[in-house]
């Protein structure tokens, strides 16, 4: 795994390319960034980064976390995550801090997010099944339908597909296209839609099954 960012969904707009043509991108706001530890092979038996991101209120934080802050000359953050890479080569140097940089316009990437929730909802909607008949006299409507036989196999299979909650779930989208990377204004226009709701928290890394080489 390469070095990525942590960052907050703003929303979504549009830009024009050089062709007129218009592509809708999702800004994502990283500054507050930070490298909070560098763990090392000889150390730590691993190579890793840890970063943390958003400012958080000393007395939000448990003094073991506010300890680990204070140990890496780090402002209490709100979110820490943990970027393993390949060798202790990569690892950033001390004083260096993430930036926009990190990545270049036509790059690809991977972000994780939390999809919105959408509370309990039939099959319908979750699962956009096809429908039943909505003539006079049927009493079906949106309803599911059979679930199984009642004599063999005698049980409903795991797996079925039924009403339950929808969304509020770790989704990660792959292979979407950074169409700018603005240093100067601490954030990345992304190609397409993000998971999650406006002010929600996403992990931006290199693409993992793509090439992340900007085109």
């Amino acid at each position: 795994m390469s070095i990525g960012l942590l960052g907050k969904k703003i929303g979504m707009t549009r830009i024009y390319n050089d062709e007129g043509a218009m592509i809708p991108v999702t800004v994502i706001d990283i500054s507050d960034n930070s490298f909070l530890q560098r763990k090392t092979q000889e150390q730590d038996g691993y190579s890793a980064v840890q970063v943390g991101f958003d400012q958080q209120k000393q007395s939000r934080v448990t003094k073991a976390r506010g300890g680990h802050f204070r140990k890496n000359g780090s402002d209490s953050k709100r979110l820490v995550r943990e970027f393993r890479l390949a060798s202790d080569d990569e690892i950033p140097a001390d004083g260096e801090q993430p930036s926009a940089e990190m990545f270049k316009d036509g790059q690809f990437v991977d972000i994780i997010g939390t999809s919105k929730g959408k509370g309990f909802q039939g099959v319908y909607k979750r699962y956009g099944f096809g429908g039943l008949p909505q003539s006079h006299g049927s009493m079906m409507h949106r309803r599911p339908g059979s679930i199984g036989a009642g004599s063999t196999p005698g049980r409903v299979w795991k797996n079925t597909k039924m009403p339950g909650r929808q969304g509020g779930r770790r989704i990660t989208v792959q292979n979407l296209k950074v169409i700018q990377s603005r240093p100067d204004d601490n954030v990345l226009l992304i190609s397409g839609a993000v998971p999650g709701a406006k002010g929600g928290y996403v992990i931006i890394r290199p693409a993992f099954k793509k090439s992340a080489a900007p085109e």
